[in-house]
């Protein structure tokens, strides 16, 4: 992990894209005034809905030095997504409800932004996971930036799914359970920790598998490490999905199975705190309730 480093020891910054959530009216109306800070400072500036595919093309095509997200952790999330296999820093200003992944909150981003063009911040790497989904030999989707968790769970029946879970084609154990959890460090505090598994510092490179609801199975969280490879076998004559990172699910049949290992994309977080920023700020985050009207 890098640390909070003088001026010269970062690439100068010179074009920005600004990318806003487009269902939180704070955050698009945030937008342009952030564009004509940015503008005044002789920065090259795009600023619009991060799903835009004008902006996204751009951002892909290596445009930009730095990305900034408007919104919450949703928000946070799809912004590594597009930003990670460029290595491009995101930093996110709060304008959500929870942004647990977010450090500058919607009053402080004036200042955020000259330090972040004084050089004054650090990196945050955080792990992600590349995942595949298999029925047979066939290999039907891949997603290579995976910052939370995928997800293999039951559909809309209300009824278990068994599962087994491989490490390097070696049997770890068998579940009968709603769902099965695989996250990163970062995912750990999402719906894993919901599902009672425990907090994971965000520097840490480990996978992390947590049932869901188990039943007469094992309930504890098991942490492996970096280098091994997960697989996820589903056995039901029911429903059952998969989802990443909060996205739409896809259908799972009968003996398909889900590869889980640590992707080559790394997502780089703009931080201002020192790296003890995450231990003070848990308290504060498990003490709020994220289950209001969100939209990030």
């Amino acid at each position: 992990m890098e640390t909070m480093t003088p001026t010269s020891s970062h690439s100068p910054i010179h074009s920005i894209a600004v990318a806003a959530h487009p269902g939180l009216p704070e955050a698009l109306a945030e937008c342009p005034r952030i564009c004509a800070y940015l503008e005044e400072h002789g920065l090259r500036v795009i600023g619009s809905s991060l799903y835009d595919e004008k902006l996204r093309s751009r951002v892909q095509a290596g445009e930009f030095d730095v990305l900034l997200a408007l919104g919450g952790d949703g928000t946070m999330l799809r912004a590594a997504h597009l930003c990670a296999p460029l290595g491009i820093p995101v930093m996110g200003i709060n304008l959500g409800h929870f942004g647990f992944l977010m450090q500058v909150q919607r009053e402080d981003w004036t200042s955020a932004v000259d330090r972040m063009l004084l050089g004054e911040y650090w990196l945050e790497n955080r792990m992600m996971l590349h995942v595949d989904h298999y029925r047979g030999d066939a290999l039907l989707k891949s997603w290579d930036n995976v910052l939370n968790e995928v997800v293999v769970s039951r559909g809309e029946m209300v009824r278990p799914v068994r599962f087994s879970a491989s490490v390097d084609g070696y049997l770890l154990t068998t579940y009968v359970a709603d769902a099965l959890i695989a996250a990163t460090a970062t995912g750990s505090t999402a719906y894993a920790l919901a599902a009672g598994g425990p907090i994971m510092p965000p520097e840490l490179r480990n996978i992390l598998i947590v049932p869901v609801a188990p039943h007469l199975s094992m309930d504890r969280a098991i942490i492996l490490s970096e280098g091994v490879t997960v697989s996820i076998n589903v056995y039901t004559n029911y429903q059952a999905v998969v989802s990443v990172d909060g996205q739409a699910p896809l259908p799972m049949l009968n003996g398909d199975r889900v590869q889980v290992s640590c992707s080559g994309h790394t997502v780089r977080f703009i931080r201002f705190q020192d790296p003890g920023y995450f231990y003070r700020n848990l308290t504060a985050h498990m003490e709020q309730n994220p289950t209001r009207d969100l939209k990030s």
